[in-house]
């Protein structure tokens, strides 16, 4: 965006507390201006978005109308607070909008939490914890060593990296897969999709952070799962349709030993509205979930606010933004 960058007007469609539209206004170049939706009556809604230049929005099928979409005919980028993009109605937002996504913005939270997850699984802390609870005391329970694994990160973005950097503390070798095929990070092989297979066969572990679109939908389903090892740990941290509900459930009935753990769920408040399983996972001893929640820390939110701010000014300073998303990966 080249010119008049002082007259940007930016529209924030989600709401938004004291504290971060503060980083919001410190982080924008002099001159723009800002409007907050959810404190706007009907009409004022429309002249804004009438006249922005900018959204900044967080889940756009809940925080605009239907009827809202075709007044954004001066609208020239949308930066989501989200990492993820598949939630975006792209049909609806005029072609030309540069749309990024707010990548690597909750990495290391989420990270943790993957090597929680696997630890938990591999140590079987909520089995152990529950047959405790029954009174039943097996001092020679038989657990999983993560330490000298093979770990599969799918998708080598900022969440795949934080994590490798956590289990390589643990002397793990790192089997990564992006969409370059190359990194500088420490790897001890890295491949794209077409590599998936290969991946999946050699590694004891296998963390899904890679985005969801056309391509990646039901990326897990029967033939993968059976590649991988018997007693292989699968975690979760992306989006639930990476994997095939009804094959992951199935093969952890047939595989005792092998394990998994779900962050994201097929059906959850973010996308319909409501949380809902299709199989009882949570009856299940292999396996550990928990609410999508793994990025979930004190001022997570703040920072994400932060990080996609700057993707903003860049664009308004025509600067190189990050997490710049292809419409045609999603459609």
């Amino acid at each position: 965006m080249n010119s008049n960058m002082e007259r940007c007007r930016i529209v924030v469609t989600f709401g938004m507390d004291e504290e971060e539209k503060a980083l919001l206004f410190k982080t924008m170049p002099e001159g723009a201006s800002f409007s907050f939706l959810s404190e706007l009556n009907d009409e004022d809604r429309k002249k804004v978005l009438q006249t922005a230049d900018v959204l900044f929005s967080w889940n756009p099928p809940k925080e605009l109308a239907k009827d809202e979409y075709p007044l954004l005919t001066r609208l020239r980028f949308l930066q989501l607070l989200s990492a993820g993009a598949d939630h975006v109605p792209f049909d609806d937002i005029p072609e030309g909008v540069v749309i990024a996504s707010n990548v690597g913005a909750y990495a290391e939270p989420m990270a943790e939490h993957v090597l929680a997850m696997v630890l938990a699984l591999a140590k079987q802390l909520l089995k152990n914890h529950n047959k405790l609870a029954h009174g039943e005391f097996n001092q020679f329970e038989i657990n999983k060593m993560v330490s000298g694994s093979k770990v599969a990160i799918i998708g080598f973005g900022g969440i795949g990296k934080a994590a490798a950097k956590l289990f390589r503390c643990l002397g793990c070798k790192i089997y990564a897969i992006n969409s370059s095929g190359r990194t500088q990070e420490a790897v001890d092989f890295i491949g794209t999709l077409k590599d998936l297979d290969f991946v999946l066969k050699e590694s004891d572990i296998a963390v899904l952070s890679i985005a969801l679109n056309k391509r990646t939908s039901n990326l897990i389903g029967r033939h993968e799962l059976e590649l991988m090892k018997s007693d292989a740990i699968l975690v979760n941290v992306a989006r639930a349709a990476l994997i095939d509900e009804a094959a992951l459930f199935e093969h952890l009935v047939n595989n005792p030993h092998f394990k998994a753990g779900i962050d994201a769920w097929w059906i959850e408040p973010f996308s319909t509205g409501t949380f809902k399983m299709d199989h009882p996972f949570c009856g299940l001893p292999n396996f550990i979930g928990s609410p999508h929640n793994s990025a979930m820390v004190p001022g997570v939110i703040e920072r994400a606010v932060e990080s996609a701010a700057l993707n903003v000014r860049h664009f308004i300073q025509d600067k190189p933004i990050r997490g710049i998303v292809s419409r045609e990966q999603y459609r």
